[in-house]
C-alpha cells in the first residue's frame, strides 16, 4: 500500500506577486498580459470571487472583475521559488514527480525522515513552505496518486486532507463524476444521459459496458470508480508534449473552429509556462466526423515567444488541411512537443510536416 502525497501551491503565481508587492495583498490580483489575445495565467482568491479563472481570456477576466490588478507573469522569479519548494519535497523523499511549477506528487512509503506518518510528513512540508518561503499550500493524503489529487483540493486554500484506505468507498461514492480526470463537458454529458451524475451511480455499471460505449476510457471510468490508481510516483520525467484537446457538441467545418483553437492554445500555454523546458514544435490535431485523425505541425525557427505566437502557427496550421471543404469535425486539439532544455534548444530552419 503506498503512501502518496499530492502539494498543490495555492494561487501560486498570484500568491508570489502579493508576498513580493505588499501593496497588492487582500487585492483582485489578475496575473497576465493586457490584450485581446492574453489569457490568465492565474489569479488570487479576490479575484476568484468574481468567477476569474486560469487560462480564461484576458477580456473576459477584465469585464468579470473590473476592479482587477493585472501583473505580467514573471516566471523567472516563479521558477525560482518552485525550486525552492521541490527542496523542501526532497528533504522526505526522492520520489518526487512534478506535474508543474507549483504542484507535485511525493511517494513517502519509505520517507527519508522518521517522521510517524504521511499525514505528519505533509503538516512539516506544508509548515516548512509557509516558513521558508512566505507562500501556503494544501495537500491531499491518500493511497495513490488520482486519490491524492483530488484531497488536495479539498480544503483549499491552505488546507490538509487525508482519505485512509478505508475511507476510499465512503470518499469517493458521493462526489459528482466530473471530479474524474478526464470526465469534461462533452464526456460529462454522456455520461448525464445514462443517469450517471456520481461516482457512486458509475459504480453500478459493469466494465465491459463501459467499455462497450467508451472504449478503453470506459475501462478507466470503472477503475477510478474503485479509487484504483496503480501508477507509481515517476521522478525526473522530463516534459515531451503538452496538448489540450475538445470534442465539439456537435459535428462542425473546418471554418467553424477557430475560436476553440484558440481557446485550447490558451490553455496549452498556460500549462507550457510550469515547465523549465523550451517547445518548439506546434502542432493541430483534428478528427473527423468519421474518426479519421489528422495531425499538422510546425518547427519554427525560434521556438514560439508568446501566447499570440503560439496562437496564430496554431491558426495557420489549419490552411494544411486538404480536406473538402464539406468535412465536418468532431475534435481539435492544440499541443507543443519538441521539449528541450532551455540550454540545449539550436536554432533551427523551419520545417511542415504533415501527417494523416
Amino acid at each position: 500500500m503506498r503512501k502518496i502525497i499530492h502539494i498543490d501551491m495555492d494561487a501560486f503565481y498570484a500568491s508570489v506577486e502579493q508576498r513580493d508587492d505588499p501593496s497588492l495583498r487582500g487585492k483582485p490580483v489578475i496575473v497576465a498580459w493586457r490584450g485581446s489575445r492574453s489569457v490568465v495565467c492565474a489569479a488570487s482568491y479576490e479575484a476568484r470571487t468574481f468567477g476569474v479563472r486560469s487560462a480564461m481570456p484576458a477580456v473576459r477576466a477584465e469585464r468579470l472583475c473590473p476592479e482587477g490588478i493585472f501583473v505580467p507573469p514573471d516566471f523567472t522569479r516563479y521558477k525560482a521559488v518552485s525550486r525552492q519548494v521541490r527542496e523542501i519535497f526532497l528533504r522526505q523523499t526522492d520520489l518526487v514527480e512534478p506535474l508543474s511549477l507549483d504542484e507535485a506528487y511525493l511517494d513517502v512509503t519509505v520517507p527519508k525522515t522518521d517522521l510517524p506518518s504521511a499525514t505528519a510528513i505533509a503538516e512539516a512540508v506544508r509548515a516548512q513552505i509557509r516558513e521558508e518561503t512566505a507562500l501556503t499550500a494544501s495537500a491531499g493524503v491518500a493511497p495513490n496518486k488520482f486519490l491524492a489529487k483530488i484531497a488536495s483540493d479539498w480544503r483549499k486554500p491552505d488546507g490538509l486532507f487525508v482519505v485512509k484506505p478505508g475511507q476510499v468507498d465512503a470518499f469517493l461514492t458521493p462526489l459528482p463524476v466530473e471530479r474524474i480526470p478526464g470526465v469534461g463537458k462533452v464526456m460529462l454529458g454522456k455520461l448525464h444521459a445514462l443517469g450517471i451524475r456520481t461516482v457512486g451511480e458509475l459504480r453500478e455499471w459493469p466494465q465491459v459496458e463501459l467499455e462497450q460505449r467508451f472504449g478503453s476510457f470506459g475501462g478507466s471510468l470503472f477503475r477510478r470508480a474503485r479509487g484504483i490508481d496503480e501508477r507509481p510516483v515517476e521522478p525526473d520525467q522530463p516534459v515531451q508534449s503538452i496538448s489540450s484537446e475538445d470534442t465539439f457538441e456537435r459535428d462542425v467545418p473546418l471554418s467553424a473552429i477557430d475560436e476553440q483553437v484558440r481557446r485550447l492554445a490558451g490553455k496549452t500555454w498556460e500549462a507550457t509556462r510550469k515547465t523549465d523546458r523550451v517547445g518548439r514544435t506546434v502542432v493541430l490535431k483534428l478528427k473527423t466526423a468519421q474518426f479519421r485523425i489528422l495531425t499538422r505541425s510546425f518547427t519554427p525557427e525560434v521556438p514560439p515567444a508568446t501566447a499570440e505566437e503560439f496562437t496564430a502557427i496554431a491558426l495557420a496550421l489549419r490552411d494544411r488541411v486538404d480536406l473538402p471543404a464539406d468535412t465536418l469535425y468532431r475534435l481539435v486539439g492544440v499541443g507543443l512537443s519538441g521539449f528541450r532544455d532551455r540550454e540545449d534548444v539550436v536554432e533551427q530552419p523551419g520545417l511542415f510536416e504533415d501527417a494523416s
